[in-house]
């Protein structure tokens, strides 16, 4: 199962790094891609073999020190 979020704030590798490690430890998550547009949204698709609430994705993506501004979970 693929989840598409949109993360604002990130805008260098750093940012990259801090949000996957978050958005890897959520239980089932296999994989996460984000593609970065440094200082407007960045994508990221997460990839899970369980269903991820939209709340537990934000809290994580929070925790690295960054938005959600849409999710698609």
């Amino acid at each position: 199962m693929n989840t598409t979020i949109s993360i604002s704030g990130m805008t260098c590798g750093h940012c990259v790094s801090a949000v996957t490690e978050e958005l890897k430890s959520l239980k089932g998550v296999e994989d996460v891609s984000i593609d970065l547009n440094a200082g407007g949204i960045s994508t990221a698709t997460v990839t899970s073999h369980l269903t991820l609430s939209p709340e537990e994705i934000g809290e994580a993506v929070a925790e690295a020190g960054y938005l959600v501004v849409s999710n698609d979970a």
